[in-house]
């Protein structure tokens, strides 16, 4: 299972560290990755990391000011979210994949989202 959290609502330029713990599989053979979906709008890829972290993909909307990570040893995969937009406001997920891909992932390897609104 993937469960996202530290999603909240934040003013224009703010911050947010997004986390997705993990458990009953095993994290560290997964490449990673934070899927966005806005409201009436279809899922976008935010960024993707490899198994060892060493490789990442943004997407060209949030590179610059988002950062993604993970903790093996901890099982988590996180997002920093800096200098945050109101075109940021979505539910993100985070997902497993056997591929590094700038692909969004299936439906079905998705976790519990967590709400972000950017909003002054």
């Amino acid at each position: 299972q993937l469960q996202a959290s530290g999603g909240g609502s934040v003013q224009p330029g703010g911050s947010l560290k997004l986390s997705c713990a993990a458990t009953g599989f095993t994290f560290r053979s997964y490449a990673m990755s934070w899927v966005r979906q806005a409201p009436g709008k279809g899922p976008e890829l935010v960024s993707a990391i490899t198994i060892g972290g060493t490789n990442t993909v943004y997407a060209d909307s949030v590179k610059g000011r988002f950062t993604i990570s993970r903790d093996n040893a901890k099982n988590t995969l996180y997002l920093q979210m800096n200098s945050l937009k109101p075109e940021d406001t979505a539910v993100y997920y985070c997902a497993r994949s056997w591929v590094f891909s700038r692909s969004v992932p299936p439906r079905d390897s998705w976790g519990q989202g967590t709400l972000v609104t950017v909003s002054s």
